[in-house]
């Protein structure tokens, strides 16, 4: 606990270096490429075309519940994930990345964690922005409710953040973490109702439904969809906004406390 209450502290303090480190590294991901970082940006819309087309235009099993068009439905719940996707990736590999600066005496790496939620949080800003212009252009402009994209952003960042520090530690002693991670999260797309409503296809199966909604990123997809389509605020689903602080908390405190149990063995193993 003493190390999670710290943790806030130590981020602000090296905001600066963070930031920076942040920017080397998006830009470090597509460096050589002819299009930059702009591949950061095509790759995600690619995948969004991708599940649109197969599933409106091929299957025409878009679910006509929807009260719009299953792009707008589709990209609301898709590009959370995207940054869960990408945040959780380049945190759990971040320690074995960046192992020169692990094995410095006075380098705080606690903050190299943060600085793979920054870097993937350049993207998901921009495509926050393409869905509010999307939305537009379909005529359904910004209002109140969108001012809850920051406090779902804000638990998500958190969420990733506490299971990056877990994984990041362990994936230092046993390197196959990152490809369980990387199956979890290939699988857990389809388990976070994203190309389907989960109301309407689970309406016969309760308690199937009740234990989907115990995987985290669901409430936050759920909460985009309230913001953009739905027009619910957070505080109209008391029960699940309480499991999922509780259940990030618990992840930040098991993740911190993790970190710092094995942080005495990355100089010697990295």
């Amino acid at each position: 606990m003493k190390e999670l209450l710290s943790l806030p502290a130590e981020i602000f303090h090296g905001r600066h270096m963070i930031f920076k480190l942040a920017r080397n590294d998006f830009r470090k991901k597509f460096a050589g490429s002819y299009l930059g970082v702009l591949w950061a940006f095509v790759q995600p819309v690619v995948t969004v075309l991708v599940y649109w087309f197969v599933f409106e235009v091929g299957f025409r099993s878009a679910d006509t519940s929807i009260p719009v068009p299953f792009l707008l439905y589709l990209v609301a719940g898709i590009v959370p994930w995207f940054f869960f996707q990408d945040a959780w990736t380049g945190g759990t590999n971040v320690l074995t990345e960046y192992s020169y600066l692990v094995k410095k005496v006075v380098f705080q790496i606690r903050v190299l964690p943060a600085v793979k939620m920054i870097s993937a949080l350049f993207v998901h800003l921009f495509f926050v922005c393409f869905i509010i212009v999307l939305y537009c252009f379909y005529g359904y402009f910004p209002d109140g409710y969108y001012l809850q994209l920051i406090y779902y952003s804000g638990g998500l960042i958190l969420l990733t953040l506490g299971l990056s520090y877990a994984t990041s530690a362990v994936t230092v002693l046993f390197r196959d973490l990152s490809q369980v991670v990387g199956i979890v999260l290939q699988v857990g797309i389809w388990f976070t109702p994203i190309m389907w409503v989960a109301e309407n296809r689970l309406g016969n199966y309760p308690i199937l439904a009740k234990v989907l909604k115990l995987n985290p990123v669901y409430y936050v997809v759920t909460g985009y969809r309230d913001a953009f389509i739905y027009k619910n605020w957070f505080w109209e689903r008391p029960l699940w906004t309480l499991y999922f602080w509780c259940f990030t908390a618990g992840t930040l405190v098991f993740g911190t406390w993790i970190f710092e149990k094995l942080r005495v063995h990355f100089a010697d193993v990295l």
